[in-house]
């Protein structure tokens, strides 16, 4: 099962620790795409950069999705669902998926049957734009949209926890589930590493506010670019 955190919200809360100061982002250092790093998150956090963000040109089809990568017939948001399913759903022709269960880490609940899910982009689609995405090539745009490699990237949620979010970063909206935010940051945090996007100035200070509230847990993230 790709989704392989604690499904209760008791289990993924983190150990709440005293608040320290804010630490502006440095600049991160030169590294290749498919390297492996590994960082205590309040420094992961320090690796992304600094800028302003701008939507300028922004539409949601800059970011093809949902695709069938390894053509088996289903779709990259079928292929969240099957991996994240509490209990299997059943699987009909044209890769149809029916029954099943999932756990909605958002608002800690499950959910029956895939119609009542949404797949959410950790970092929305218009922030990545916001944060470097609006440079990338349409192949770059396609293949963060439809991101696979890291089970952070994309998670199934209840619509209705999808929809609250919307686009929203830290600074305006977190999960109503309490016990997940410290997960939901550092998930945050590794998906903008791995895909050397930005952060604007508040954007920073929230996630740095709520991680001094967190533990120091380490971050593994694999570069996508």
């Amino acid at each position: 099962m790709r989704f392989t955190r604690t499904l209760t919200a008791a289990a993924l809360a983190a150990v709440l620790l005293p608040a320290t100061a804010h630490a502006a982002p440095a600049h991160a250092p030169h590294r290749d795409p498919g390297q492996s790093i590994t960082l205590p998150v309040r420094e992961a956090l320090t690796q992304i950069p600094l800028a302003d963000e701008d939507r300028t040109g922004y539409e949601r089809s800059a970011f093809k999705h949902w695709v069938d990568a390894d053509r088996d017939g289903c779709s990259t948001r079928a292929e969240v669902l099957k991996a994240e399913a509490v209990i299997a759903p059943e699987q009909g022709p044209r890769c149809a998926l029916s029954g099943g269960q999932w756990y909605s880490p958002y608002d800690d609940r499950y959910i029956q049957g895939p119609t009542g899910l949404d797949i959410d982009h950790m970092v929305p689609l218009a922030e990545a734009w916001d944060s470097g995405a609006s440079t990338w090539s349409p192949a770059e745009r396609e293949a963060y949209a439809n991101d696979l490699g890291d089970d952070r990237a994309l998670i199934a949620v209840s619509a209705a926890s999808n929809r609250s979010k919307a686009d929203q970063d830290p600074t305006t909206w977190m999960p109503p589930a309490e016990g997940y935010r410290c997960q939901y940051t550092s998930d945050w945090i590794a998906d903008k590493l791995r895909w050397r996007l930005s952060a604007d100035e508040a954007e920073a200070a929230a996630l740095t506010d709520i991680l001094n509230r967190c533990s120091n847990v380490p971050v593994t993230v694999t570069l996508a670019r």
